[in-house]
């Protein structure tokens, strides 16, 4: 049985199909229309709704995409819509900093602006314009134009959060760690399953080998919001504390595969252009639920972090029963949306090691525009460089280049043994033609792609041709 607190409402549901969505289940079956069905796919904001919970002993508030979110994903939290926010019928600072500021025309949108909106305020980051436009990055608006609304934030900005949720915040929390954590989600129709360990998660897997395996399902999502499938089985993991686990090790990094983006963004920014990788990858919504195993399992093409765990020699945890291998991600993808794994084999975690003192990486994210916007190419490039500033390793990894994330052999090479100058660039320039045959699509030529990449090697000269002098005359 799946239980939430909808705003203080206790909600059990039964039988519902496992793709129900939270959109359709608050719109369909409890007439609470005020959240929107744009796009279905996550790129909009109008359906976006706020999810409270636990974050240590804090209450956390989230905005997340209705629209993306199964039913059971939301099993142990609190759920707010735009319907929630008034106080005994006098509306919330949010709604009234936006009808002050004339942040709403049509509407259509506005209700998700307001929840995006009112997260940001409760959360406890600086509350200015740059931080009120990522968090606004995946609200779109037709009618009025950003300017009223950001005006809104700035309004709310200034004010103390002292509204309701913030004073019930306690017994809130309480409520929802009362709640229980674990089984399965549905009656015998429709299963869905919430394993809270790794051995829960191996048995459950070891029952319903069909079961598919959902975290952040931003992108398994997809398949019935736009392609009307169903899923006859669903295992929830985002409450399994191991697959949450962010730990710095000796040399390294490990990230656990549902850990969403959002709770990696502080220990990535040590990985340069990353963080702001990361800032590009969908809206905040989407990485507020996306995770790196996610991205890493789905093996698309044009995933962004990929290429970065690629060029940094990253490798992955890979479970099944138990029994736990590690493996380089450079031999992971094997062709299309194909991967090594084999059946009942999941991601547990990603290990990646940590930056030397002479090692130089980038990462570089070009698409049609900035924000909410899939890669045409990304390409992430480590240098390691002995005293002399001679390269003596690199490794060059590109998205959207080819029919899987993919290095560069040729042109690593072509860098090997030589300072990182206009030279050796000019050579690795023209071995990406040889290492690389892009597509055209809806996004960009394979002409233009190929260009690009050449054109992100000669900017990574460009900017660190300063720090690549002090090496040699450190």
């Amino acid at each position: 049985m799946i239980q939430f607190l909808l705003d203080d409402e206790l909600i059990q549901v039964d039988g519902l199909a496992a793709e129900t969505s939270l959109l359709d289940y608050l719109r369909s079956h409890l007439g609470l229309t005020g959240t929107k069905e744009g796009c279905a796919s996550g790129d909009c904001g109008a359906c976006t709704v706020v999810l409270g919970g636990a974050d240590g002993d804090a209450l956390r508030y989230r905005a997340v995409n209705a629209c993306l979110m199964p039913l059971g994903a939301v099993h142990g939290y609190q759920v707010l819509t735009v319907e929630h926010l008034a106080d005994g019928g006098v509306p919330h600072p949010v709604q009234q900093a936006m009808v002050a500021c004339h942040g709403s025309q049509c509407g259509f949108c506005t209700p998700g602006i307001v929840m995006s909106l009112f997260a940001w305020r409760h959360s406890p980051q600086p509350h200015d314009r740059n931080s009120a436009l990522t968090a606004l990055s995946g609200n779109l608006c037709r009618c009025t134009g950003y300017r009223p609304i950001l005006d809104a934030a700035t309004q709310i900005a200034g004010q103390p959060c002292h509204d309701r949720f913030a004073r019930e915040a306690t017994r809130t929390l309480a409520r929802l760690r009362a709640l229980p954590g674990s089984g399965a989600l549905h009656d015998a129709q429709t299963s869905a399953w919430l394993p809270t360990t790794l051995a829960e998660l191996d048995e459950l897997l070891r029952q319903h080998p069909q079961a598919r395996l959902i975290a952040g399902g931003t992108d398994l999502a997809l398949e019935a919001t736009q392609n009307l499938k169903t899923f006859p089985a669903l295992i929830h993991l985002d409450h399994i504390g191991e697959l949450q686990r962010l730990e710095r090790q000796d040399g390294h990094l490990l990230i656990g595969a549902a850990r969403p983006y959002a709770d990696c963004l502080d220990a990535l920014e040590e990985f340069p252009g990353v963080a702001d990788l990361l800032e590009r990858l969908g809206s905040l919504q989407i990485r507020q639920r996306g995770t790196l195993g996610g991205n890493i399992a789905n093996a698309s093409p044009i995933g962004d972090m990929p290429p970065v765990l690629l060029a940094l020699d990253a490798t992955l945890r890979l479970r099944r029963a138990g029994e736990v291998r590690e493996v380089p991600a450079d031999g992971f993808f094997t062709g299309y949306r194909q991967t090594i794994l084999q059946p009942g084999e999941y991601i547990e975690a990603v290990r990646i090691p940590r930056l030397r003192a002479n090692q130089r990486f980038r990462v570089d994210k070009v698409s049609k525009r900035r924000d909410d916007d899939i890669s045409a190419v990304c390409m992430a490039l480590r240098l390691d460089l002995d005293e002399a500033g001679i390269v003596t390793a690199a490794r060059l990894a590109c998205g959207g280049m080819a029919a899987t994330p993919k290095r560069g052999a040729r042109s690593e090479a072509a860098l090997r043994g030589r300072r990182f100058d206009a030279a050796a660039v000019a050579a690795a320039q023209a071995a990406i033609a040889e290492d690389f045959q892009p597509i055209d699509d809806l996004r960009a030529s394979a002409a233009y792609r190929l260009k690009v990449a050449q054109n992100l090697l000669q900017r990574a000269l460009l900017q660190w041709t300063e720090s690549l002098a002090e090496v040699r005359h450190a």
